[in-house]
């Protein structure tokens, strides 16, 4: 069953090996290693139904991770559905980026902008126990996700709907992080279907969005606080630029793990 769904997905999907594995694991209610190790029965007309099902999900494209319902981010696991964007490694970086910032205080004040799922939130709140994290989003929907990954987790963040246009609530805080909609409507159509007919437009579109964020949190942020934002592939020369025009300094970038620059930060004089 792995050989044949492997091969079917892999005419849609370049991860179509590890796309099976993953959804055979989950029908099972196992882990991957277990497929090689502990598991050696026929699977039942059950089984097989549910996993041709999740197959067939993924061979039109929608993400594994709506599928499996839950995505690994970091060092916890998170409920994931259309209602957020689904945590990525260059992510991760971003909390590394953030981290750093971070490690020197007591008790900081964190502001994460654009929260989704809640997974920047959360990981830090996981990562920097002592943080006072708050997390806005423009969407109820998300906000809703994001209050289901606080249950589980245990973590504790407040939340909060919230526009960036108008500005940043509460503060001052020692960091504003935001992984804001960077995908200018015009290129819509040229992202990967996996993303563009799955994820939702709210949290993937929006013009100039890393530029409100940053205005906005510069009358956020205390001085010597720092933003870290993410931000898409080829912007990372223009969105420095634009931090330097509005008196951030220590401006620099940090690539993804492919190499490309996707983290751009600054600090408030």
């Amino acid at each position: 069953m792995l050989r044949r769904a492997s091969e079917h997905l892999g005419k849609t999907s370049e991860t179509g090996r590890l796309d099976a594995e993953l959804l055979l694991a989950h029908t099972l209610g196992r882990n991957r290693i277990e497929l090689y190790t502990d598991f050696d029965r026929p699977l039942s007309s059950e089984e097989l139904d549910a996993y041709r099902e999740a197959v067939a999900r993924r061979a039109r494209h929608e993400p594994v991770a709506y599928i499996l319902g839950e995505w690994g981010f970091r060092r916890l696991t998170l409920n994931v559905d259309p209602r957020a964007l689904i945590p990525r490694p260059e992510t991760e970086i971003v909390v590394e980026r953030a981290l750093a910032h971070l490690v020197d205080l007591d008790a900081p004040a964190v502001l994460d902008v654009g929260t989704g799922t809640g997974a920047i939130a959360l990981a830090i709140a996981d990562e920097q126990p002592d943080a006072r994290v708050t997390a806005i989003d423009f969407s109820a929907d998300a906000l809703a996700l994001a209050r289901e990954n606080v249950e589980r987790t245990g973590l504790a963040i407040e939340l909060g709907r919230h526009d960036a246009a108008g500005g940043l609530p509460g503060g001052p805080y020692d960091l504003v992080v935001s992984n804001p909609p960077y995908v200018e409507r015009a290129e819509l159509e040229t992202l990967m279907p996996d993303v563009r007919d799955y994820e939702p437009h709210v949290a993937l579109v929006g013009d100039h969005m890393p530029e409100v964020v940053a205005r906005a949190a510069i009358d956020a942020l205390r001085p010597g606080g720092h933003l870290v934002l993410e931000i898409g592939d080829g912007q990372a020369l223009a969105t420095a630029a634009m931090l330097g025009g509005l008196g951030y300094v220590d401006v620099v970038t940090t690539p993804d793990l492919t190499g490309r620059d996707r983290v751009v930060e600054g600090r408030r004089d």
